[in-house]
Parts: C-alpha cells; sequence; structure tokens
C-alpha cells in the first residue's frame, strides 16, 4: 500500500519535531553547555549532560551560536536565547582569530589556541554564526566579522588548507565537494547582509560545480572528490563517495531552487536524493553507510559501515522538503522509512537529545551526547527544519 499524507499525519509531525527540539533537545544545550566561567560553550558532555572534557572546538561553538541566534530570528524573541548567543559570540570574537582573521580549529577552556586555523569550515561557521547573530541582535561589529570572514573564505576555498596541507605540492590535486555545498548553504545563510551580485554569482557558481561537476550524471551520484579537470583519478579518494554530504548538499541546492523557483533544479536534487538513498541504505540491517566507494571496492574508512546521527537527520530535512516540493511517492516511502529507523535508532528514550554514533547492527556505539564533531547543530537543525517544513504542509493539504 503506498503511504499517504495527508493534513492530520503532517499536523503530527510537526507537533513530533517541534516538541522534540523545544522540550528535550535545546534544553538539553542550555542547562549543561554554557561556560558561566570562561564564556563559550562546553560541547563533550555526556549521556545526561555532565562535561567530559573542555576544550573548545571553533565550529561547535559557532554552530551553537548560529542555533540560539536562529531561533531567535525565525522562532521567538526568547531573551535567554539570544543571551546564549551573546555568551559565543563575546568569547569567539575575542578568541577565535588569528592576526589574519583565520578561525582556529580548537582553543582551550580559557580561550587559548590549541590548533591552528588549517581548517577552512570553522570559518565557514564562524561567518554563520556571526551572520545570524548580527541580525538578532543589531551588532555591527558582528556583521563585520561575518563579511570579513566570508570573503576571507571565498579567497582560500581553491586551497582551503594552504600552508597547513600535508599534500606533495602538485601530487593528484583535488577539489572537494565539501566547498561549493558548505559555502551554498553559507551564502543563502548570509542572504540578509550579502550584495545581490555577490549572493547570486556565487550561488550559481555553488549550483554549476554540485551538479555540472561532481554529479556523474550517469550513476546519478555525487563523488566527494574530482580533479581539477572533472576525471575521477583510481585511488580511494577519487573513488569515495559520502551519502550524508551528497544528501545534504541537495537540500541546500532545493533551497536555491526554491528561491528561484527553478523546479527542474527541484526535480532533479529530488533525484539524486533517491538514487543516493538506494545507493547508500544498508540492505541487510537498514540505516545509511557513513562512507562507501563508487566503485564497490573496500573503502579506505574503516569507520565506513557506522551509522551517524548527522547523515540520518539531514536525509530527513532532504526528504521532507523534497516531498513538500514535489509531492513525489518516492520521496515520501523513503521519508517514512527513514523516519521510523532514525527516530528509533538515534533518539534516546531515557534522556534529553539524541545518540551520535550506532554500529552497523543499529546498536549505540557512544552513548555521549556531545563530543568533538557532535554538538549543538545537526539535531536541533534538524528537528526545526522538520517541524517548518511539516507545518506548511499541513497548511497546504486539505
Amino acid at each position: 500500500m503506498e503511504p499517504k499524507m495527508d493534513r492530520q499525519k503532517a499536523s503530527a509531525l510537526a507537533e513530533l519535531y517541534r516538541d522534540e527540539l523545544f522540550e528535550r533537545v535545546i534544553p538539553f544545550w542550555e542547562n549543561n553547555s554554557i561556560d558561566t566561567e570562561h564564556g563559550g560553550y562546553l560541547s563533550c558532555l555526556d549521556r545526561k549532560g555532565n562535561v567530559y572534557d573542555t576544550d573548545k572546538f571553533m565550529w561547535l561553538q559557532c554552530r551553537q551560536m548560529w542555533v540560539f541566534s536562529m531561533l531567535y530570528n525565525r522562532h521567538e524573541k526568547n531573551e535567554n536565547w539570544i543571551n546564549i548567543a551573546k555568551h559565543g559570540a563575546d568569547f569567539l570574537a575575542e578568541n577565535g582569530m588569528d592576526d589574519d582573521g583565520n578561525w582556529y580549529f580548537v582553543l582551550d577552556r580559557t580561550g587559548q589556541p590549541l590548533i591552528q586555523p588549517y581548517y577552512l569550515f570553522s570559518d565557514c561557521f564562524a561567518a554563520m554564526a556571526f551572520a545570524q547573530y548580527s541580525v538578532a541582535a543589531g551588532d555591527e561589529q558582528a556583521r563585520d566579522i561575518a563579511m570579513k570572514t566570508y570573503h576571507n573564505i571565498l579567497k582560500r576555498k581553491d586551497d582551503p588548507k594552504g600552508k597547513y596541507s600535508k599534500a606533495y605540492p602538485g601530487s593528484r590535486p583535488l577539489k572537494m565537494m565539501a566547498m561549493p555545498m558548505i559555502i551554498a548553504n553559507l551564502t543563502l545563510e548570509m542572504a540578509d547582509i550579502l550584495d545581490t551580485d555577490v549572493l547570486e554569482e556565487t550561488l550559481d557558481l555553488c549550483v554549476s560545480e554540485v551538479m555540472d561537476e561532481f554529479l556523474d550524471d550517469e550513476l546519478n551520484l555525487i563523488y566527494e572528490h574530482i580533479s581539477p579537470d572533472g576525471s575521477h583519478p583510481d585511488c580511494f579518494d577519487g573513488r569515495l563517495m559520502n551519502p550524508g554530504h551528497a544528501i545534504e548538499s541537495m537540500w541546500f541546492l532545493m533551497d536555491i531552487a526554491q528561491r528561484r523557483s527553478d523546479t527542474a533544479l527541484i526535480q532533479r536534487t529530488a533525484d539524486v536524493i533517491i538514487s543516493t538513498l538506494e545507493f547508500g541504505w544498508d540492505k541487510v540491517y537498514d540505516g545509511i553507510f557513513y562512507f562507501l566507494d563508487i566503485q564497490d571496492k573496500p573503502p579506505l574508512q574503516l569507520e565506513w559501515d557506522q551509522k551517524l546521527w548527522w547523515v540520518h537527520v539531514e536525509s530527513l530535512v532532504a526528504l521532507s522538503k523534497a516531498y513538500s516540493l514535489t509531492r513525489r511517492d518516492d520521496c515520501l516511502q523513503w521519508y517514512e522509512k527513514l523516519h521510523k529507523y532514525t527516530w528509533e535508532k538515534f533518539a534516546d528514550s531515557k534522556h534529553d537529545e539524541w545518540y551520535g554514533y550506532l554500529d552497523r547492527q543499529g546498536d549505540v556505539l557512544l552513548d555521549m551526547k556531545g563530543g568533538k564533531w557532535k554538538g549543538c547543530f545537526h539535531i536541533p537543525r534538524a528537528l526545526y527544519l522538520c517541524y517548518k517544513e511539516f507545518e506548511k504542509l499541513s497548511e497546504s493539504l486539505k
């Protein structure tokens, strides 16, 4: 029997995502992560919210600042949320950058740098966070930080690691799909403060790179790396596929397509989402694999078969958007299959927030709620976006 979506079902889903976000996830970070002694946030939290490490990873600091700024801007003018965002903004503005405006990767608890600014994604999330906070707080200094960081990203994007790269000069150069992907999302996030020409030109470039260069038209799958000439070197990196990245990038591009009323691009991104799920779904134990070799050779990553939180919740976002915009049965079928797996496996029934890491069989590998890579970002963002998508859908259905 084909799944159907009616107004009552869409409304119930909107309520489910909303309540999970505001009753069990946001309170977890509000109550446990604020560093009242040194500023910023403590991200390494165990299952119950106890701190087990105090190092501060830049992209998690920035992501949490973005979440609370975004909720203040888009959901409710909650004074606690803007105060939490300011708590991060003050700490980051004082400690987060080197003298050239590049963002460090890790600080210690007090704000002293531990790892150099080798990772451009720190800068991407800093620009996103300060742009969102500048709107929430009407803060011109935050706007300036966002703009300077954004233009620095555009200068560095073709050589993101720069002097910190370990690659031998001139040997097997590769382009990363992650760069146009994250810049697409970042540019949309900064739409309110960017010059229109810069905004549209950058979005054009991102769409072109992802869909014309990284997407293999024959397979309808996205490579994680390509050679500068668009070819696929026969090596681990050249054959790598990251299903989560591929699907997440599609909802970023879907947002661009929706902004431009580009129905052809919307359908094309939905096609890629479905192809990626068909390729990346574990047909034995369910769930989406973390890494795969696009030619079905052994992957380099030993964690290739783990099931990760961000891969699954970003796919829920992508499918909810795809169904809302296309009303395609295949999008709804995959949404329902993924929704069941994700809520059963990642949501913690006894404590707030969600697990991050499962083994292939779907059992919890680590029961912590925050660490070096998992923080206050993918779960709250996905819950919020799914809540809003199903709320909008319920209003459009009879």
